[in-house]
């Protein structure tokens, strides 16, 4: 358990998907690039084998903005998207229901 307090330091923001790239040799990850209302961050992902490129490219998503950015593939990772799996054991991103822009902060 965690307190409410620690809860709150966690910064969630929407974010749109601007560009999806393979990293060479990897087989689950993606390299993708994320507009948040005018910012953008690079981060990875091991979403490849549930999402191809085309259904990723647009798509609003939600991201914790304030971790320590992680090495990962050998890339700054400067981000964390939030993802569940679904019943058949496909990962699912979260993302908004509705309309709403990039770097709307979740409260």
């Amino acid at each position: 358990m965690i307190s409410f307090d620690d809860f709150s330091k966690v910064e969630l923001k929407v974010a749109e998907i601007v560009a999806v790239e393979d990293i060479e040799g990897k087989d689950k990850l993606y390299r993708l690039k994320a507009d948040l209302g005018g910012e953008e961050r690079t981060f990875v992902a091991g979403i490849k084998q549930d999402y191809s490129r085309e259904e990723l490219l647009g798509k609003a998503i939600v991201v914790v903005t304030n971790l320590e950015p992680a090495k990962i593939a050998g890339i700054d990772s400067e981000c964390m998207l939030l993802a569940v799996k679904d019943r058949e054991g496909k990962y699912r991103v979260v993302s908004p229901d509705g309309d709403v822009s990039p770097g709307t902060s979740l409260e």
